[in-house]
């Protein structure tokens, strides 16, 4: 259908307006129909906390969502216990190996210093795509704005071509509130100097799409996006839910 007058959104090979779903075990079959119908809506793929490490049939489901154009990446909890283990050269090792181009550095669960993260996007760039996670999973512990904004602002500048803002897949930690809330001012504050269209928001709930889709509009990046939730995320983007109705082109 072609007659409303609703956002533009950008198509193809998106460098913003990007979806990135996190997938913690769906099964080939159920994820080759979900791609079959969707996969236009969705930029990467998130295999999610450690699970790549324990997946049937592995090869498979990367080859499928690359079949589909949506780029595989695996979650940096992933890489932060091969960290923890001084396993990170098997662990780019097996990036290779599974020809994945994107690769996570985080820092949810490990207090990674960041230098030490500067040092490995400087060392990793070359050969793959990295996206740096910003914020910590432990959602007692509240990081101050200006750590925010100069982590991130340093990260890009050391070769990271997204900062990903911490949500989890639960939106209770890093950018969230304990109960789920969103810390608003922060995110306010990080885009004062930092391109939005450099950021993933991590937002797992249609709240906290909401929130961003109102925000910065149509385009914004979100990220830990349930596969069940792509096509209403698309309607939301654009404008055709009650809290994003008044949004057109």
């Amino acid at each position: 259908m072609n007659f409303l007058s609703i956002p533009k959104r950008k198509t193809g090979n998106r460098v913003c307006g990007i979806t990135s779903v996190i997938d913690l075990g769906i099964p080939l079959g159920v994820l080759q129909s979900i791609l079959e119908d969707y996969s236009p809506y969705i930029d990467f793929a998130k295999i999610g906390i450690g699970t790549a490490y324990v997946t049937p049939r592995l090869q498979e489901k990367i080859n499928l969502y690359k079949a589909y154009h949506v780029k595989p990446f695996f979650g940096g909890t992933f890489f932060e216990k091969c960290y923890h283990q001084n396993k990170l050269k098997e662990y780019v090792q097996t990036l290779n190996e599974f020809e994945i181009e994107w690769i996570e550095i985080s820092t949810g669960t490990l207090d990674i210093p960041l230098e030490e993260r500067l040092q490995l996007i400087s060392m990793l760039k070359n050969d793959f795509h990295c996206l740096a996670e910003v914020g910590s999973k432990d959602n007692s512990f509240d990081m101050p704005v200006d750590d925010w904004k100069q982590e991130i602002k340093l990260l890009l500048e050391a070769g990271s071509t997204y900062c990903i803002t911490e949500g989890r897949d639960s939106g209770t930690s890093g950018i969230y509130e304990k109960n789920g809330e969103i810390k608003s001012n922060l995110i306010h504050e990080l885009i004062k100097d930092i391109d939005v269209n450099k950021i993933i928001f991590e937002a797992p709930t249609p709240k906290h799409h909401m929130f961003f889709i109102n925000e910065f509009g149509a385009n914004v990046n979100l990220g830990n996006i349930k596969l069940t939730d792509v096509l209403a995320l698309e309607a939301e983007r654009c404008g055709l839910r009650s809290e994003s109705f008044f949004m057109e082109g």
